[in-house]
């Protein structure tokens, strides 16, 4: 990654949120008025996803990055009327929440990425004029160089308290091994603790537009050097994640999500197969 350069898949999605902002209609999935102002408007994900955006492609990929962050908060919402002190971002990106808390919010945040990528969004957020709250801190980690733990450790994470994380985006770039470590570290945290992640089940288990969608990202990801590695089937995850320690496991249809999230909207967005969200909880 070079200097001063964030994921492009990073800011695909953040380009995403940006456009369902800015063209889509009311009400919005999730309203994020922060990520029009840090979206690197002159980059091709960006321009890409403007020329294309009414194509049933671009809508279902819009879809799912609009509705893995509302998903996110609406269960992070519940969290805080238990006993969670602390909301931990795990690959954040070019993710917008502790911008725009809502009054609910206000635990201590950790966003937690590469020091390449936090260095290129907090110079976005500078020439945007928006300040980092007093609740956020950066966690810059080279996992190649020091474990989550310890650097989270350093950050000042509290490993006492209860955590909730999210996830997203990030599964299927990484190997089955690495993901097993994040699952291990964030299991062996206090009782109540949970993460939402997202997971994308094998392509061939897909068809239609949907295998379509999910074959264009995927090449799309390889020819910028971020190819898709890892993908799961729900029940496969499920026992993973109960035999490392979750004692719950909640996967989110997309009947579900569709039911809860876009019915009766006439922009055309809908609930993506090709992308799951769970949640496991400690």
């Amino acid at each position: 990654m070079e200097k001063g350069k964030t994921s492009r898949t990073a800011e695909a999605a953040a380009a995403q949120r940006a456009i369902h902002q800015l063209f889509d209609d009311e009400p919005k999935i999730l309203v994020d008025p922060i990520a029009p102002k840090i979206v690197d408007v002159d980059g091709d994900p960006y321009k890409f996803a403007v020329a294309a955006r009414d194509h049933p492609n671009m809508k279902l990929m819009r879809s799912n990055g609009v509705l893995r962050s509302r998903y996110t908060e609406d269960c992070l919402a519940e969290a805080v009327q238990r006993t969670v002190r602390q909301y931990l971002i795990l690959g954040a990106g070019l993710d917008t929440f502790a911008y725009r808390q809502p009054p609910w919010g206000r635990q201590h945040i950790f966003e937690v990425d590469h020091p390449l990528t936090q260095e290129s969004k907090k110079e976005r957020l500078a020439a945007a004029a928006i300040s980092a709250p007093a609740n956020l801190t950066f966690a810059p980690i080279d996992f190649q160089s020091v474990s989550l733990r310890d650097g989270l450790r350093a950050c000042g994470f509290d490993l006492a308290a209860t955590t909730f994380c999210s996830w997203l985006g990030v599964t299927v770039y990484l190997t089955e091994e690495a993901i097993d470590t994040t699952f291990e570290f964030i299991a062996r945290l206090p009782r109540g603790t949970e993460i939402v992640f997202t997971y994308i089940p094998p392509l061939e288990t897909l068809s239609g537009v949907d295998a379509e969608v999910m074959a264009f990202a995927s090449q799309s990801a390889a020819s910028v050097g971020e190819p898709w590695i890892s993908f799961f089937l729900p029940a496969q995850l499920e026992t993973r994640l109960r035999r490392i320690g979750f004692c719950e496991v909640i996967d989110l249809p997309p009947e579900e999500a569709q039911e809860k999230y876009f019915k009766g909207r006439r922009d055309g967005l809908g609930a993506p197969p090709s992308v799951r969200l769970m949640r496991a909880i400690v």
